[in-house]
């Protein structure tokens, strides 16, 4: 019965979660942080960033790979489902009737005026979350020299920031084995 009642709370979570994002994945995480972390206490900071480095790092929707990593951490498979349905209903539903009234809506300047609004709001949003995933990162000379040049590499080129991405996961694993392979020389 406890496992139901969790899979009914990770469901409306997630629900609530995929109704209140406007502006994708990367806006989605203060509300999921906020929701898992302080809320419902199923995870902390640091797996919330071990999520979103997952979540960017395979295929598909960062907001349904995230829901579908925690919901599998909280519930396995079931949570795994429950959270990712949770999370895209909202969406789907408000796409469905969209679709109805394309025409109308698209022409609509207050719609227009609303959206500009948003992405405001979102731009901020992602801005606090990536304040407060930062302070989890394990800072050194190498991470900040990845850091800077990640950040110029995607603001001065139209590369795709998944070549980014693989560029410095490549960089951190050539790192990372060099400083073992020092450590256990000694």
């Amino acid at each position: 019965m406890k496992n139901e009642h969790t899979l009914l709370q990770l469901f409306l979570s997630f629900l609530k979660i995929g109704a209140l994002t406007f502006g994708g994945g990367y806006a989605m995480m203060p509300i999921m942080r906020k929701e898992v972390v302080d809320k419902k206490h199923w995870a902390d900071d640091e797996d919330i960033l071990k999520i979103l480095i997952i979540s960017e790092s395979t295929p598909g929707v960062l907001a349904v790979n995230s829901a579908t990593f925690i919901g599998y951490k909280i519930g396995g498979f079931k949570g795994s489902l429950v959270a990712t349905l949770g999370v895209i209903i909202p969406s789907f539903i408000i796409i469905s009737l969209i679709s109805l009234f394309i025409i109308q809506f698209k022409e609509a300047k207050l719609v227009a005026y609303a959206f500009y609004g948003i992405q405001a709001g979102v731009a901020v949003l992602i801005f606090r979350a990536a304040l407060k995933l930062s302070k989890k990162v394990h800072y050194n000379v190498f991470a900040i020299i990845i850091l800077a040049a990640a950040m110029l590499f995607s603001l001065f080129t139209t590369y795709s920031v998944i070549y980014v991405l693989i560029v410095a996961a490549i960089l951190g694993i050539i790192y990372g084995t060099s400083v073992h392979y020092k450590e256990a020389k000694k």
